[in-house]
């Protein structure tokens, strides 16, 4: 078996967008948020992701979420831009953008919204890599593009260079083992889950690092949870990742039927984060609605449970 050394490993948190309470860019909670995920031990900083509300966000918007979280990260951790866009020439043109601004690699998904066949998905990721001078990570998010990434297509693309690494927000498990499994040949592919409640699971099956939304509240809970794996505690490992589930529970804080998933998830996380003092509000991008005073101590019952002080 080859040994792996892949490029990408450990918690690499998608990063939250803070915004005030006119709904733009509030850049010194960014950089705190930033300085909060050093503190936590990360090893890396995924910008312009599902968390950082990317889809929400105006192209200026998500040029100074960029500028902002490179200038904050100062080269101590990689950042990885999200460029997640329908089609292949958009997506082009919003790498192109990420690594003028300080891009240390790019996130992908598949295209969407138009109709689209796995040989074209494979094109995409291949267009995308050859048009850029920055290592390209495929982003499978069935939920959202309506497209899975099978190990069948992302392997190939991993031995012929076109991917870095995959960050897999399926929630297909067996699909996730089988690609671990095709990726020990693979020295440098990175794979990493994004399935935040079983970071241990997934470890154990051959994952090389974790992509977790609820990394934004507990960045250090989830390097914990890393180093335990890689030193094959399992008992640490497992104890950590329940209390994280505890932890998850602020998700639910939402009053039922009055928001989307996105919004509860996305909404908890930024409440937690006001709640901590990290954040200055937690405004939401529209449609989405923030979590009202209910909600909120709703929220900080679930982090006081979880051991999380707050402010």
């Amino acid at each position: 078996m080859t040994a792996r050394t892949p490029r990408y490993t450990g918690v690499i948190p998608p990063v939250v967008t803070p915004l005030t309470a006119d709904g733009e860019l509030d850049v010194p909670s960014l950089e705190r948020v930033v300085g909060h995920l050093i503190d936590g031990g990360v090893t890396g900083l995924f910008a312009l992701g599902s968390s950082g509300e990317t889809a929400y966000l105006t192209p200026g918007q998500q040029d100074r979420v960029i500028e902002t979280i490179t200038a904050a990260a100062g080269g101590q951790v990689p950042v990885l831009v999200g460029a997640i866009e329908t089609t292949t020439n958009r997506a082009i043109e919003r790498a192109r953008r990420a690594a003028e601004l300080g891009a240390d690699a790019v996130v992908v998904t598949a295209p969407f919204y138009t109709r689209t066949h796995d040989t074209e998905i494979d094109r995409h990721f291949r267009d995308i890599a050859a048009a850029l001078d920055l290592p390209v990570l495929a982003y499978d998010v069935p939920v959202c593009v309506h497209s899975k990434l099978d190990p069948e297509l992302l392997l190939p693309l991993a031995a012929d260079g076109v991917l870095a690494g995959v960050k897999d927000s399926s929630g297909d498990d067996g699909s996730f083992r089988r690609l671990a499994i095709g990726a020990r040949e693979l020295p440098h592919f990175s794979v990493l889950t994004g399935h935040e409640l079983v970071v241990d699971a997934m470890m154990l099956g051959g994952a090389d690092g974790s992509v977790p939304g609820l990394g934004n509240v507990d960045p250090h809970g989830y390097v914990r949870l890393h180093e335990a794996a890689v030193r094959g505690d399992w008992a640490t490992a497992r104890a950590e990742q329940d209390r994280l589930v505890t932890l998850f529970d602020i998700i639910r804080a939402a009053r039922p039927g009055t928001a989307s998933a996105t919004a509860a998830g996305l909404g908890a996380f930024k409440t937690a984060l006001m709640l901590r003092g990290i954040i200055a509000t937690n405004v939401m991008s529209p449609p989405m609605r923030r979590l009202d005073a209910e909600e909120t101590a709703a929220v900080a019952a679930c982090l006081e449970r979880a051991g999380i002080a707050t402010v």
